[in-house]
């Protein structure tokens, strides 16, 4: 029987495959009788230049980037995490070395044919998407219950972080908007961007933070989540006013923006909530919910992020949201989040972060004074963002201990910053040295992060020891 299937197969390839070669060179005669036939070109191309034709094509070019942003990413992100930093600054750096400040100063051509810029949107959607899909993780895995115990004090730690610091950026353009304003800028808007750079916090880079130092979830965490969450829907809403005050669209557009969130907000809890509760309790009973459920739950995640980014707040804080108002139930957002977080964190997290980083230009501060001026823009930033946050937690009742650490992560500026950066750049409000001064700060206040917190673990810890001794010798 083996024998015979062998026979069958060899003679079978063998007849069948003799007769294609047998086709294929009748069909050459055939070529040669057409007219205005012309003879094939001489030799293949050149594998390089091969590659570099497949290169103008979206698809390869975004498979190569991806390969590059990813491996990059990871290398430096486990490298920066084996120095004590949260791996969120290697995906950034990463991001900077591929990016025109390093790759494209070194190598130009080879950054223009891997980075071109007119094929920058594709790599910027998949990094968004995978964003999106985080933070709506992240709103799965919060304790509401537990923030309610905490939001007068994150509520309070939020506008104080937010006031203090857009007071002190709002005063340093008193010294800067002559020198590094853009001409024919008024001084209004170009101030008023200088608080909100100032003054926002990194909401995704602080939860990611939070989650590699095993705060997540702690009440302390809860408290800064929260804070962090109306630190940045709050800094949104005044970006808008901004935008509209420098678009001449008046107070009108920014003053509707504001009510319609607070309308979806409310819309979110008090009905798609519920809503979804009833619809998906079936499912949210099983171990595996199935595909059903999955795909609910996708619609109303790319629905709320949609709503939220045509308000104009950004579509980060719909995905959020979304994940708020699930089902509770603890099978079901376990299931949920170890089909989207993971994915999302491994892969489409560090392509947001190395992208961003490819945006860089710190080849712009040329001379010593610029980079004076960027060092005096980090320290007002610290000061203000970690003090005003401090003060406020103190004032509400928080530890010293506690009112730092919160004050360490809510100076995290991170990606969100550099999101408003990039509205007053494109608006013409911010100079190109400006811009690239406050992306530094931004880079600096987020690396800045895990050695506060390392600070005050060790004051922390030395309180402790200090209280024992005295309870011992008493």
């Amino acid at each position: 029987m083996r024998r015979r299937l062998a026979f069958y197969y060899v003679s079978t390839v063998g007849v069948f495959g003799a007769g294609i070669a047998l086709v294929l060179m009748q069909g050459r005669a055939l070529e040669s009788a057409r007219p205005g036939a012309s003879a094939p070109p001489g030799g293949a191309a050149p594998v390089s230049q091969n590659v570099l034709d497949a290169l103008r094509h979206p698809l390869p070019l975004l498979l190569v980037q991806l390969i590059l942003v990813v491996a990059a990413a990871r290398a430096l992100g486990a490298l920066f995490q084996r120095i004590g930093q949260p791996p969120v600054i290697g995906e950034i750096v990463a991001g900077i070395l591929l990016g025109p400040s390093f790759l494209g100063a070194l190598a130009p051509r080879t950054f223009e044919t891997l980075f071109p810029a007119s094929a920058a949107g594709l790599l910027k959607l998949f990094a968004e998407i995978g964003v999106l899909l985080f933070l709506f993780a992240v709103g799965l895995e919060l304790d509401v219950g537990r923030l309610r115990q905490s939001a007068r004090t994150a509520v309070v730690v939020s506008h104080a972080s937010i006031v203090v610091p857009y007071f002190l950026g709002v005063g340093s353009a008193l010294f800067l908007y002559r020198e590094h304003a853009p001409a024919g800028v008024p001084f209004a808007p170009f101030a008023l961007f200088m608080g909100i750079a100032m003054s926002i916090t990194a909401f995704p880079v602080l939860v990611r933070i939070l989650k590699e130092k095993g705060l997540f979830g702690s009440e302390l965490g809860n408290t800064a989540v929260t804070a962090a969450a109306v630190d940045d829907v709050t800094a949104w809403s005044l970006l808008a006013m901004v935008v509209a005050i420098s678009a001449s669209r008046g107070l009108w557009a920014a003053t509707v923006t504001m009510l319609l969130t607070v309308a979806f907000v409310a819309a979110m809890v008090l009905a798609v909530g519920p809503a979804l509760r009833r619809l998906l309790v079936a499912h949210a009973e099983r171990n595996e919910p199935g595909k059903t459920a999955v795909a609910a739950v996708l619609v109303v995640l790319l629905a709320s992020a949609l709503t939220t980014e045509l308000i104009g707040i950004h579509a980060l804080f719909g995905a959020f949201l979304a994940g708020v108002v699930m089902p509770r139930r603890p099978r079901f957002r376990a299931y949920l989040t170890e089909r989207l977080e993971e994915f999302s964190s491994v892969f489409l997290l560090p392509v947001f972060f190395a992208f961003t980083g490819l945006r860089t230009r710190i080849g712009l501060l040329d001379d010593a004074r610029s980079w004076l001026i960027c060092g005096a823009l980090i320290l007002v930033a610290t000061a203000g963002k970690l003090g005003g946050t401090l003060f406020a937690a103190r004032a509400s009742g928080a530890s010293w201990y506690d009112a730092f650490t919160l004050g360490a992560l809510m100076n995290s500026r991170g990606l969100m910053e550099l999101i408003a950066l990039n509205v007053g750049y494109e608006l013409g409000i911010l100079s190109p040295r400006i811009f690239a001064m406050m992306v530094l700060m931004a880079l600096v206040t987020t690396f800045a992060t895990s050695p506060l917190l390392s600070i005050a673990n060790r004051w922390s810890g030395a309180s402790t020891a200090s209280a024992a001794r005295l309870r011992s010798t008493s």
